[in-house]
């Protein structure tokens, strides 16, 4: 029975965080050297105090658009029900459904312009360092924040080394690795490298896909064509995360 209630908690918690992704994925969703979008297509403000980042892309006159969000909140929902089931009525739960949340709008907005903005990889970093490094002082914790710090801090440097010597992997990825390292890292080194690892085999995966649709290969180029490995690496970590709950 507690196990119910927390699982539906979670799923309330994630359609309704759900809700609020669609307008701040619109507007983060532009290529590197554009500024965020400040109006909907209809060419309507989106920087009101009534409109801003968060809810329903929809705007004045009543019509949708960016990504749809009632899709996104069913995935929301999905996943943190997902998490809450593996993971239990141990504290680090709370800091997976808030992190889950962060990381389905990076997904969507990396799928979208193959972008992941420092304005949520870089505080999604700290909020997870900050968050596990509360959840590890209270009794019942499943998880080492020193070792969540250690993953962070190494991930990201094997992170910056392919960076720094592959022309497919962007600087955004380095920086979300700091978020990863100290996701899986909570759970120990083996589930860092289980989650890294599953991440690299969806991407390549995906890979695979674009090149049997001849979407991707020799003679192919452009932003049509590029894996965005980031909802790819951010899938992984939570596969590593559901195995590290359970394994607990």
């Amino acid at each position: 029975m507690e196990t119910f209630s927390i699982t539906a908690a979670a799923v309330l918690w994630g359609a309704s965080a759900g809700l609020l992704i669609p307008r701040a994925a619109y507007r983060f969703s532009v290529p590197h050297d554009e500024p965020w979008r400040a109006a909907c297509p209809a060419g309507h403000s989106l920087a009101g105090a009534r409109r801003g980042w968060l809810g329903r892309a929809r705007c004045a006159d009543g019509d949708a658009f960016g990504p749809s969000t009632p899709a996104i909140a069913v995935v929301v929902a999905v996943v943190c029900a997902v998490l809450a089931a593996a993971t239990g009525a141990r504290p680090e739960l709370v800091v997976w459904l808030v992190l889950a949340t962060v990381g389905v709008l990076l997904a969507v907005v990396d799928f979208a312009a193959h972008r992941l903005p420092d304005a949520l990889t870089l505080p999604l970093a700290a909020a997870a360092l900050v968050l596990l490094g509360g959840a590890s002082v209270v009794p019942g914790a499943g998880g080492s924040w020193t070792s969540a710090l250690l993953g962070s801090l190494l991930l990201g440097a094997c992170y910056l080394m392919l960076f720094l010597i592959s022309h497919g992997f962007g600087f955004g990825d380095v920086k979300l690795a700091l978020s990863l390292g100290a996701v899986l890292g909570w759970y120990g080194w083996a589930i860092v490298l289980i989650g890294t690892f599953a991440g690299y085999l969806l991407g390549a995966l995906y890979g695979i896909g674009l090149m049997v649709a001849g979407r991707a290969g020799p003679g192919r180029a452009g932003l049509a064509s590029r894996i965005p490995f980031g909802p790819f690496l951010l899938t992984g970590a939570f596969v590593g995360v559901l195995l590290g709950s359970c394994a607990y």
